[in-house]
């Protein structure tokens, strides 16, 4: 039976109420600027403290700490956020009880931890890399460094390569339109959490540019889950190689994933064995002679 919305709404509205008085409670006056007074009962930041902080009226404020049905803009939630010094989670949290669709995304320039790189590194011989929800390549081991090299020249950014270079040096060719459409329907699907952020909205005019393809998908307005599990990566060096595909996502950074490729059968184990017992010279050089022999103007892309 589904639940009334009416009353999930209220009771998200009570969880923020007490999520934004237990923030308030944990910041002093001093921490912030402000004059702490001699007479001071209430633990933390006061109401119109708060208010003052985020710029915005006392009264709202008071309004949606104590749960009202309020409306709230992105741009007044930042506000808040920033004066109660929330971290990039308890953004997100406020978001969601404030029924706000929008979510903050997580920053490019945010420090990947150093264990999720061990993980990657103990995953050999597997291929792995770890993606934002905008297929930017933000960490991988060498097993992916050897199956594609490409997604990591340049912009390493997976959904420009797959979309702006030519077949024969797209490492997806194989996949066809419905794997192509499946990326842009993740893609669509992470882009709606992160409406009011710049740098998604020029991502998405930057690719439709590029691509008629993509504009084309992207119009569509269609969603999807990551895309399918198997997979034939195209690689000059040894041949295509078929692998199968495990994604997972990654709570501790938002919207991030992993990707795993496991070969598919014994021929894709030997020309991944193959590739990883060649130099990173020897790999390369497959790519750049196809280049510079089929069509040079891309070298320097």
């Amino acid at each position: 039976m589904n639940a009334d919305p009416r009353l999930l709404r209220k009771a998200r509205r009570g969880e923020l109420s007490a999520f934004l008085k237990t923030r308030r409670a944990r910041i002093t006056p001093g921490e912030v600027g402000l004059p702490v007074g001699a007479r001071r009962r209430t633990p933390g930041l006061r109401r119109e403290e708060v208010a003052q902080l985020a710029g915005v009226g006392v009264t709202w404020y008071t309004w949606l700490e104590q749960g009202r049905d309020i409306n709230v803009s992105v741009q007044v939630l930042d506000a808040v956020a920033r004066a109660l010094a929330l971290d990039a989670a308890e953004r997100a949290h406020l978001y969601r009880l404030a029924d706000v669709p929008t979510v903050p995304s997580a920053h490019s320039e945010e420090p990947i931890p150093e264990e999720l790189q061990v993980i990657l590194d103990h995953l050999m011989p597997l291929p792995g890399v770890l993606l934002s929800s905008r297929y930017d390549v933000l960490a991988h081991n060498e097993g992916f460094a050897a199956l594609c090299p490409l997604f990591l020249a340049a912009e390493r950014n997976v959904l420009r390569h797959v979309f702006t270079t030519p077949a024969c040096c797209n490492p997806y060719a194989r996949g066809g339109i419905e794997k192509l459409t499946r990326m842009v329907g993740f893609l669509r699907a992470a882009y709606v959490k992160n409406l009011h952020d710049p740098e998604w909205a020029r991502f998405i005019e930057d690719l439709c540019g590029r691509s008629a393809q993509f504009a084309t998908l992207w119009e569509r307005n269609d969603v999807a889950v990551p895309p399918a599990r198997n997979h034939v990566i195209r690689n000059v060096a040894t041949g295509d190689v078929a692998m199968i595909q495990t994604s997972m996502s990654l709570p501790s950074i938002a919207g991030s994933w992993l990707q795993i490729f496991t070969p598919a059968d014994t021929d894709a184990w030997a020309k991944l064995h193959a590739l990883l017992a060649m130099s990173p010279e020897e790999r390369e050089r497959p790519w750049r002679e196809h280049i510079d022999r089929d069509h040079r103007e891309r070298v320097s892309a």
